[in-house]
């Protein structure tokens, strides 16, 4: 009999497991851990362990998880994944240890962080999300080794069947944070809004919207579960987002690419990973070309339809079962 192979994850954010998957309460990082988990388990070859700060330890979908103030020392794991945190390798590690980043993190914050003299002592290799992120880590900071995991949206999205000739109403959505380039977005908006006058803009709350974002149809939408997101993605005509130099990867513009809504961005950081120029949305090289653009797609529907069908042919080119079987290959490359 063929012993099985145990990975253990462990992170540090907040109380969550993965029966939050649906609701708001999780971001990217999360989800990524939550299905990347979900589909290991699948897998009877794997013992599946994640630590982290749930105050519910539960076994769910063969997954274990449990508080990280419950890890038994005793309990040795082949292979152990940190979550954006050397410093967590100090309460469980393995012969086979990877850092899975979700940031850039240069080398000044790498030190204020504290994780330099755990990141030396347990030699993880990183697990980094694309190219964007593969060219701006910190050499220092991957020195053990470096690999690119593209992660992928989850089955909710993929399973999401779309209408071919289904024109929605012509707004747009951003369902990113706040901090990743807002301002310049709703800036941008107020000069789309005098071309595309019958237009509406949602972003995600919590933003404390002015009179004057609201006399440009600026809303925020309801926060509410996975279920809504996919609702409020599929009315919409177009993502925007400009993109920030910290994004790595943009989960929620690859949640919108799944749902086939074409994107406009400038391509700040990883956003220009997530788009085909003048395929699947627009890259604009400056301001005045992000407005033009997106009121292109608004005003346009033989264009928008025109990049629906191209991402409909793209559509379900990667789930999680890709990730899980990449990540397995990545593994015993260090064996």
């Amino acid at each position: 009999m063929n012993k099985k192979t145990s990975i253990y994850f462990i992170e540090n954010s907040f109380d969550y497991n993965a029966y939050d998957l649906n609701s708001n309460k999780v971001g990217g990082s999360e989800k990524t851990l939550i299905n990347i988990s979900n589909e290991l388990g699948k897998d009877q070859n794997f013992i599946i362990k994640v630590f982290n700060n749930t105050s519910n330890s539960a076994i769910i979908n063969n997954v274990e998880w449990n508080n990280m103030n419950e890890i038994d020392s005793s309990d040795k794991a082949d292979y152990v994944i940190a979550m954006s945190d050397a410093n967590l390798f100090e309460k469980i590690s393995s012969k086979n240890n990877f850092l899975w980043s979700h940031s850039i993190q240069s080398f000044e914050k790498f030190i204020r962080k504290k994780q330099l003299i755990p990141f030396i002592k347990h030699k993880p290799k990183m697990i980094l999300e694309g190219n964007y992120h593969m060219k701006t880590r910190s050499f220092i900071t991957s020195f053990f080794g470096k690999n690119v995991l593209k992660i992928a949206p989850d089955d909710d999205f993929i399973k999401t069947n779309i209408n071919t000739n289904i024109i929605p109403e012509p707004n747009a959505i951003f369902t990113t944070k706040s901090d990743r380039n807002l301002d310049f977005l709703l800036d941008a908006w107020h000069q789309i809004k005098k071309i595309s006058m019958k237009s509406k803009l949602f972003i995600n709350p919590p933003y404390t919207l002015t009179e004057a974002n609201i006399k440009d149809h600026i809303f925020l939408r309801e926060k509410g579960d996975k279920k809504l997101l996919i609702k409020d993605l599929i009315n919409s005509k177009v993502f925007i987002t400009p993109g920030h130099k910290t994004e790595v990867f943009c989960l929620a513009a690859e949640e919108a690419r799944e749902l086939c809504i074409p994107i406009v961005t400038m391509g700040y950081g990883c956003l220009y990973e997530r788009v085909e120029h003048n395929k699947t949305g627009f890259i604009a090289k400056d301001k005045k070309e992000f407005i033009n653009y997106t009121s292109q797609i608004l005003n346009d529907n033989e264009i928008y339809l025109e990049f629906k069908k191209n991402l409909i042919l793209k559509k379900n080119s990667r789930n999680y079962n890709d990730v899980k079987n990449d990540l397995i290959k990545m593994l015993k490359l260090y064996d």
